[in-house]
């Protein structure tokens, strides 16, 4: 499967991952979402 992504800069290192419009992941500590983790929100939101 193929997405497309985009990048837009946000304050002081934070960062949200959306689908279509949708956040399923907000940096909410020092630390940056696993690989694994990314790929889990992303397929859930698209119920795959």
């Amino acid at each position: 499967m193929q997405l497309d992504s985009e990048l837009k800069p946000g304050p002081s290192g934070s960062f949200d991952i959306a689908v279509n419009g949708k956040t399923v992941w907000k940096k909410q500590t020092v630390a940056f979402p696993t690989e694994k983790e990314v790929i889990d929100a992303v397929s859930k939101e698209l119920g795959r």
